[in-house]
């Protein structure tokens, strides 16, 4: 069973913004003969907002 649960925070200090992802993940894998692979791998992709005024038509 695969479990990931994901939250995010955005933290703001002085004049910069930052955003920080925590990832929790479980990953597991049996077999009763041969060999098993358990991957743990994250794909993340942050896309910036767009204002619907600044929006390029």
């Amino acid at each position: 069973m695969n479990r990931t649960v994901v939250r995010t925070f955005k933290h703001k200090i002085g004049k910069n913004q930052f955003v920080v992802i925590q990832i929790f993940q479980k990953a597991v894998s049996t077999v009763s003969n041969g060999n098993a692979l358990a991957s743990n791998a994250a794909n993340v992709k942050i896309f910036k907002k767009v204002d619907s005024k600044r929006r390029k038509h």
